[in-house]
């Protein structure tokens, strides 16, 4: 019989590979709020820079798994929709990984910046853009993904059986 609170090695049922769970990461969400709606052009061109730089992120991991490019470090990233406006959970190596593409002129997102601010000075408060960033050490994460669920840490980095992390959340998060 089953302990109360565990799963075990359940069907369809993972958690974090555990190369990806040794290791710290950077979790970043960054989004906009629409604040004038019924100007797209001035919220458009914020929202149409997002999908520019997500799709060369993801065009650098791909050249980069081939080692036909630098890694950028750039693990994966789900776009979210919310009531104020979109946003993009992503996923990348390190602090410095993500601050250096913040700051290469050669890349998508230092032109978009620019851009950004530039019509913010010339219509305040028509679209405002925000971002958190969370360094999260190896041993602060706690995984599970149930019968198939591909989001998040699991389809930037893949996903392992439950068991081979831990019966319980407090196993896989290392509080036992």
């Amino acid at each position: 019989m089953r302990a109360l609170g565990t799963i075990g090695a359940l069907p369809g049922i993972g958690t974090l590979p555990r190369r990806h769970a040794r290791h710290d990461l950077v979790v970043f969400h960054i989004g906009m709020t629409i604040r004038a709606p019924w100007r797209p052009d001035l919220w458009g061109p914020v929202a149409a820079a997002m999908p520019r730089m997500l799709a060369e992120l993801h065009r650098n991991r791909a050249a980069a798994a081939r080692g036909e490019a630098e890694d950028l470090g750039f693990l994966g990233a789900d776009t979210l929709i919310g009531a104020k406006g979109p946003w993009v959970v992503q996923y990348w190596r390190s602090t410095e990984h993500l601050y250096t593409y913040a700051r290469m002129s050669s890349a998508e997102h230092l032109p978009a910046w620019k851009a950004f601010n530039k019509a913010a000075r010339t219509h305040p408060g028509a679209v405002g853009i925000w971002h958190e960033t969370y360094a999260v050490p190896a041993d602060g994460i706690e995984t599970f993904y149930g019968n198939g669920a591909r989001v998040g840490l699991a389809k930037a980095v893949g996903s392992a059986p439950l068991a081979s992390r831990g019966r319980t959340a407090a196993q896989r998060l290392g509080t036992r």
